[in-house]
């Protein structure tokens, strides 16, 4: 298996300040309320409630950073409210120095293109990520913009062989694979929780995902031939050491273990 590996899942909620700036509302109202009505709007039209991607604030950018010298969980969070730009600049500083193999679990239609759409607007900058070969030749056959290529693997893209209506949750194949899954919350409950100041709950939520798409990862590595049997089952073990390793500094990797059964 190629190392290193950076596991990738991003938790967002809706930039109301993008959408006051586009949609001139009362200023007496506040963000929760306006974003309430608007809900409410799109609801009596029969639409979805779900914020367009550009309009997607990033809250918490969670990884799984795996290479030769061990495995580390990371989260950049914006918990000031003002820090989104420094959050998208450390994650495309961390691919500028080193060339990871990205993974993700719907990167390709959703993370990938909020975090293109904020680092637009903060001025983020992110050669490396951007190379089509202009400054590597490797990056002209395989770099992470191409949807075909495996520099960035969208695991549910792949598994569902590019066809939308083949896509299958990454909770519902975790927990198939014997693995925790979703503990906590979903994505639909990250921005009531952001109001209700719980923004560490959040980060934990967006780590247990993230580990959870390592495992598949490791499976998926498995079923390709890019791990042997014996090296699966030590990786999974390793990763189990891991995590225990973790349940002494913070309550949610505790769950996460007695889920993992």
């Amino acid at each position: 298996m190629p190392w290193p590996v950076l596991v990738f899942d991003i938790e967002t909620i809706p930039d109301m300040a993008g959408w006051r700036r586009l949609n001139p509302t009362d200023p007496q109202l506040t963000d929760g309320q306006v974003h309430a009505q608007w809900q409410a709007e799109r609801a009596a039209e029969g639409k979805s409630d779900f914020m367009p991607l550009y309009l997607q604030r990033i809250l918490c950018i969670s990884c799984v950073y795996r290479n030769a010298e061990g495995l580390r969980v990371h989260s950049f969070v914006d918990r000031d409210g003002h820090s989104e730009a420094k959050v998208v600049q450390t994650f495309f500083q961390a691919i500028e120095k080193h060339a990871p193999q990205l993974v993700s679990w719907n990167g390709s239609g959703f993370d990938l293109p909020v975090l293109h759409y904020r680092g637009l607007m903060h001025g983020v900058v992110a050669d490396k990520y951007w190379d089509l070969g202009d400054d590597d030749r490797e990056f002209k056959w395989n770099n992470y913009i191409s949807r075909y290529h495996m520099r960035h693997l969208d695991l549910m893209d792949l598994l569902a062989k590019y066809t939308p209506k083949n896509n299958a949750p990454m909770d519902a194949l975790a927990t198939l694979c014997g693995f925790p899954g979703k503990l906590g919350m979903d994505g639909s409950q990250v921005y009531a929780q952001f109001q209700a100041g719980h923004t560490e709950d959040i980060r934990r939520y967006c780590e247990t995902d993230v580990m959870n798409t390592y495992l598949l990862y490791c499976r998926f590595q498995k079923m390709r031939g890019g791990f042997t049997e014996d090296e699966y089952t030590q990786e999974i073990a390793f990763v189990k050491d891991q995590v225990h390793s973790l349940t002494g500094q913070e309550p949610h990797w505790q769950e996460y273990l007695q889920a993992w059964a």
